[in-house]
């Protein structure tokens, strides 16, 4: 089933949410790609004459990664969801798979209006100072020049660069452009923010700015999704947490509960306790539950898919 257009295509019913409040549904979605492997197993896999093109060619034979597997969930007004796991989990697939720039090899994904996933939707050129970014930036997400005007303050001020805002971007540290990324989206008020890493990136001052302004987003009926490495941002930034593993949903509760499980179990894969580890793992699987989304109805079902191919 094809995804719906973004503007107002949300209904969906969980069993235990008014639909009206339902910002994002993603519905049994499943992302795969090949990728070249030199694994000798791997090899032995592919077929003899596969395999005799391959050496001919020169080409490596290939594995099936499973990015995500049938992930199901649903993003309410006023929520910040966190994402955490490992790298390789599947927290980046996700936000680019709710943002529409990748497409599904099964599943849907529906939003209520356009997602701003931070560093993409805002364009950036090196050469350009942070404030001609600014402006290009808020003008590339549709406000008007009089709304970029009038937000302008605002955006230097959270990014936190002062006089660097007037100097080339390329001279930035990857920090420092991360921070102007997340001001620059935050200053178009979207209902639906996608943050990769970003608040990581930021002392004190700047995780403690970027934290009220989630909370303002969230007061205007708006959800936020923010990935990130060090679970303990995730506790203190959202009121929700999903744990993901090999593509897979661990867990999806309170935000606090979520990440001190996730802490926990990151500490001992860390130590070395491969047995304590396993066994948090599927303790977590059990206290997980399974997310049913059913769609009843669309207000445009003509509307072209955004970003998933049709069955």
């Amino acid at each position: 089933m094809a995804p719906s257009s973004p503007a107002e295509a949300v209904r969906a019913v969980t069993g235990y949410a008014a639909v009206t409040s339902v910002q994002v549904a993603v519905d049994d979605v499943h992302v795969r790609y090949r990728t070249p492997s030199t694994d000798a197993a791997a090899n032995a896999e592919v077929p003899r004459p596969v395999r005799v093109l391959n050496r001919v060619i020169g080409r490596q034979p290939t594995v099936l990664n499973r990015a995500l597997a049938g992930i199901s969930l649903v993003a309410r007004s006023g929520e910040a969801v966190g994402v955490v796991g490992l790298n390789g989990s599947g927290k980046s697939t996700l936000l680019r798979i709710i943002a529409g720039l990748e497409r599904p090899a099964r599943g849907t994904v529906l939003a209520r209006t356009t997602p701003v996933l931070l560093g993409v939707n805002a364009a950036m050129l090196p050469e350009l100072t942070g404030q001609q970014n600014v402006r290009l930036g808020c003008l590339a997400m549709g406000m008007t020049p009089e709304q970029v005007s009038a937000s302008y303050k605002e955006i230097v001020e959270l990014s936190g660069l002062g006089p660097a805002i007037h100097q080339p971007m390329k001279t930035y540290s990857s920090g420092m452009g991360a921070r102007l990324k997340f001001a620059i989206a935050a200053a178009a008020n979207p209902q639906i923010l996608l943050i990769d890493e970003a608040l990581a990136t930021g002392d004190a001052a700047f995780r403690e700015r970027s934290e009220e302004r989630m909370s303002q987003l969230r007061e205007n009926a708006g959800c936020t999704f923010l990935v990130s490495h060090a679970a303990k941002t995730i506790e203190e930034t959202c009121t929700r947490a999903i744990w993901l593993h090999k593509g897979r949903l661990v867990m999806d509760g309170g935000a606090y509960d979520v990440a001190q499980k996730y802490r926990w179990w990151a500490w001992n894969v860390a130590k070395g306790e491969t047995e304590k580890a396993a066994g948090l793992l599927e303790d977590a699987f059990g206290e997980g539950h399974d997310t049913a989304v059913r769609v009843t109805d669309l207000y445009d079902p003509s509307a072209p898919p955004r970003h998933a191919r049709r069955d």
